[in-house]
């Protein structure tokens, strides 16, 4: 890891980090309105509506596990927290694929827009260049980076708002005509309740984005985050609504149907002509590149979280003198770029992997939430979300993945080709350890026949099994009784690979070590033959500056550190212990 201390960044304030996802989540205007009248009809407002419900209950969800949690890494956070690194690793698997897919898709849709304007011009180089971009404006810092969002995120809030008053004067000076007609259409779907359902499972997609302020918390200010939920919350409850609403006023369902591919186009050019047609498909070039700078934001605080908890190898975490992590960057920027030329700009098989993926992240959210009133009941936090809110929402997403895979059965067989290689990919990564094992046995087994090769081999793997195993872990107790450091070592020996763990305990004036409880780790010591431990006893008060001190001369990252959930009286949050995390 990179030990030079550098300056820290500025962090975000409200508008500048609303921005940078809400460009990702308000964009959805662009295709949802069509996609929701396809299947709920004149009716599509409602399914919309019954989306801005279930999002007011994931505000609350993601207010308290962010709240109580307030670090990096969303779902993967969460779960890592109260779970498995592998657990916590399928939600990481399905957020950094929903982050691609929706990097190349919006980046490619923006092209479309733009070629629409420019027929010249080659829409799959065009993306890259794209994609190009907003690599190189994130390497430049997430400060350079919110500047542009802001920019985008207010034109286009401005070009909706235009676009919703001239089409409610079309309304007025037009009469109701269209809009009797369209409501007096027979229900699609066979009736009220389906098409309600599976415009509401479509619809569920114009969220996508509202997950994303969750991964880059770190870089907020403090108490900026809740107000990027309700910000985001806001626009998308009056927006997609709003939108389909007055698209079914004054344009007649055929029309919709006819123009899925850019609704707002041509709603535009149907209420104010072909000037205010340019204006809306310039912004939706602006507001589509913008949700790939949110893509970029997003990943990179989701990497940088998994790199530090040594998922990922440890040379991504190189930083520049701007703070933002270029190798990082790179690697997403490079996955994406093979995708769209593996699907040759055919965005429909992309279509899949983001559905489900993104759905599913936010199911895992809400089972986080559950077991972060589980686990951790003691843990502060800012705001609660009641069980069966959290339960409601819960099952509002996961009906969502039903009705999606429903509709469209191929999204599921898509997903898992794109989920399942790239989860074997970090598995083998999390159980690097046992595989090098393997491999050095192989090693020796050839060492008779090809001995020179077989010992260069072996050395070579020798040396990173014991670089890997070298890495010592500490674990804070207040002199906890023997099942709760017997958790603590098996959490370690499933999850961490480390042959060396310190148990430190910090007393106050007047405090000793129980004897039992020294005696306690003996037995486990002998217990777990593989991890030698070291009891350690410090005079102080345990808090921030103690766990800096302590991981400078030590040399043990403080994401290597772990603690069990404090209480109410706790006087510090988690955030400010430095990325220790909580196991017990």
């Amino acid at each position: 890891m990179n030990s030079v201390a550098k300056p820290h960044p500025k962090k975000l304030g409200q508008l500048a980090a609303t921005a940078i996802c809400g460009n990702d989540i308000t964009s959805s205007c662009l295709y949802v309105s069509a996609l929701t009248i396809t299947y709920a009809g004149q009716y599509a407002f409602i399914a919309l509506l019954i989306v801005a419900a279930v999002l007011f209950l994931f505000r609350r969800i993601y207010g308290e596990v962010v709240g109580a949690l307030p670090l990096n890494g969303g779902a993967y956070n969460v779960l890592l927290n109260t779970t498995s690194k592998s657990n916590a690793s399928v939600a990481a698997c399905l957020t950094i694929l929903s982050y691609m897919a929706t990097a190349v898709i919006s980046a490619s849709e923006a092209m479309h827009y733009l070629h629409s304007l420019v027929h010249a011009l080659p829409v799959i180089i065009a993306t890259v260049v794209v994609l190009t971009v907003f690599l190189l404006l994130t390497i430049a810092g997430i400060t350079e980076s919110a500047n542009v969002a802001i920019v985008i995120f207010i034109t286009h809030l401005g070009a909706m708002a235009l676009l919703i008053l001239m089409a409610g004067w079309a309304l007025i000076t037009g009469g109701l005509e269209i809009a009797m007609t369209n409501f007096s259409a027979p229900v699609r779907g066979g009736g009220l309740g389906v098409a309600l359902f599976l415009g509401f499972s479509t619809a569920m997609l114009g969220i996508s984005g509202f997950e994303s302020s969750a991964n880059f918390v770190e870089e907020q200010e403090n108490g900026v985050f809740p107000k990027t939920l309700r910000n985001m919350w806001s626009a998308v409850s009056v927006i997609n609504p709003l939108m389909a609403l007055m698209a079914v006023l004054v344009l007649p369902l055929a029309a919709v149907d006819a123009n899925q591919e850019a609704l707002l186009s041509h709603m535009g050019l149907s209420t104010g002509g072909r000037w205010l047609s340019v204006v809306i498909s310039v912004d939706a070039v602006l507001v589509l590149s913008g949700a790939v700078l949110t893509s970029f934001v997003g990943v990179s605080g989701l990497i940088k979280r998994m790199t530090l908890d040594r998922i990922l190898p440890q040379v991504l975490l190189k930083e520049n003198r701007r703070g933002s992590s270029p190798r990082i960057l790179l690697l997403f920027y490079l996955l994406c770029l093979s995708v769209l030329f593996i699907t040759n700009g055919e965005l429909g098989p992309l279509a899949g992997v983001y559905t489900i993926s993104f759905l599913l992240v936010m199911a895992f959210f809400a089972l986080g939430n559950f077991l972060l009133k589980f686990k951790r009941a003691r843990l502060p936090r800012p705001e609660h979300a009641t069980p069966f809110a959290v339960a409601i929402a819960m099952l509002a997403v996961l009906s969502a993945v039903y009705g999606n895979i429903k509709l469209h059965p191929e999204y599921l067989v898509v997903f898992l080709q794109y989920f399942v290689p790239a989860f074997l990919f970090i598995y083998l990564l999390l159980h690097r350890n046992e595989l090098l094992q393997y491999l050095l046995v192989v090693v020796n087994s050839f060492l008779d026949s090809m001995r020179r090769l077989a010992l260069i081999s072996r050395l070579h793997l020798s040396r990173k099994i014991r670089q890997l195993s070298e890495q010592e872990f500490v674990y804070f107790t207040k002199g906890d009784d023997i099942s709760i450091i017997n958790r603590v070592m098996m959490y370690v020996e499933e999850n961490e690979i480390t042959k060396r763990l310190k148990i430190v305990t910090v007393l106050g004036e007047g405090q000793e070590v129980a004897p039992e409880f020294l005696h306690d780790v003996e037995v486990l010591d002998r217990a777990y033959p593989d991890i030698s431990i070291e009891m350690v006893k410090l005079r102080g008060v345990f808090g921030p500056a103690l766990i800096n001190d302590l991981s400078t001369k030590w040399n043990i990252p403080t994401n290597f550190m772990f603690i069990g959930s404090p209480g109410d009286r706790f006087p510090y949050r988690i955030s400010e212990l430095g990325g220790v995390r909580l196991i017990i």
